[in-house]
């Protein structure tokens, strides 16, 4: 279940793994809520965390940034306000570090500009002593990434590398060989935030042949907000990433627990 302790030894991209796993094994597919670092107020950025994370397996934080190029508006507008409150990844790396680990593993997403800035080794370490199990980085290709996941990896850290359904079969083996924690595979062609609550069609084919190239889980995102595409892709991926969708829960002040334990068919319980 969500919050049960898993086995010390295990590596900060292993935890991804495991907690995925375990998620998708007790409810039939793990829940991976996407949300922008310090919004909607940075002062509730850790209080939100604390209570979205008994309830699910991993929670993806984003790094607000001024070009997210594979963002649609819900997420560009949630960087531009977290930017003008003075959110950046060193505040982020510092609120996680006082935090302390949480009962859901954290994985960074963020582009690549403010990790250059940050520096790779110094990012590595801060990133481990803040509980940050891997890095999903949206701009960068796998022919640049060796510098950086092998600092990652230096840290038991891992890089999660995405699958489009634009990605040839030998590319997608590829991708997911190199990958850590888990694999992310984009469901539809464009940015995030889609409006629609229809499963693409093909999209389920897709996605299995992505998990039988994969030894690790697979989790899929992009235009997830509705149960019946969670629903869709039980047997066939093992995590469902919301971001949009919440983003806009959390933007009309709405409750987010209750959102997300409706998204994956479960009975509210806070």
């Amino acid at each position: 279940m969500p919050g049960d302790p898993m086995p010390a030894s295990l590596l900060p991209h292993q935890r991804l793994g495991a907690a995925i796993r375990r998620g998708a094994q007790a409810r039939g597919i793990a829940l991976l809520p996407f949300l922008t670092a310090g919004y909607p107020q940075a002062a509730g950025f850790i209080p939100l965390l604390r209570r979205l994370a008994p309830v699910v397996d991993v929670i993806e934080v984003g790094v607000p940034f001024s070009d997210p190029m594979a963002d649609g508006l819900t997420i560009q507008r949630a960087s531009r306000a977290a930017i003008a409150s003075g959110v950046s990844l060193r505040w982020i790396l510092d609120e996680l570090r006082q935090a302390g680990e949480l009962p859901a593993p954290v994985v960074l997403m963020s582009y690549l500009n403010p990790l250059l800035a940050y520096g790779y080794e110094r990012l590595a370490a801060d990133a481990r002593a803040a509980h940050v199990g891997g890095f999903i980085i949206p701009d960068l290709p796998l022919e640049e990434g060796a510098e950086l996941s092998s600092r990652l990896e230096a840290e038991g850290l891992g890089l999660i590398h995405l699958v489009t359904p634009a990605t040839p079969e030998p590319r997608m083996r590829q991708l997911c060989a190199a990958s850590r924690g888990f694999v992310y595979a984009v469901t539809v062609r464009g940015t995030t935030g889609g409006a629609g609550t229809a499963m693409p069609d093909g999209v389920t084919a897709y996605l299995d042949r992505i998990r039988a190239a994969s030894s690790l889980p697979v989790c899929a995102g992009f235009g997830l907000r509705a149960p019946a595409q969670v629903q869709a892709l039980r047997g066939h991926v093992d995590g469902a990433i919301v971001g949009s969708a919440l983003v806009e829960e959390l933007e009309a002040e709405r409750d987010p627990v209750a959102f997300l334990e409706a998204l994956r068919g479960q009975q509210v319980t806070s």
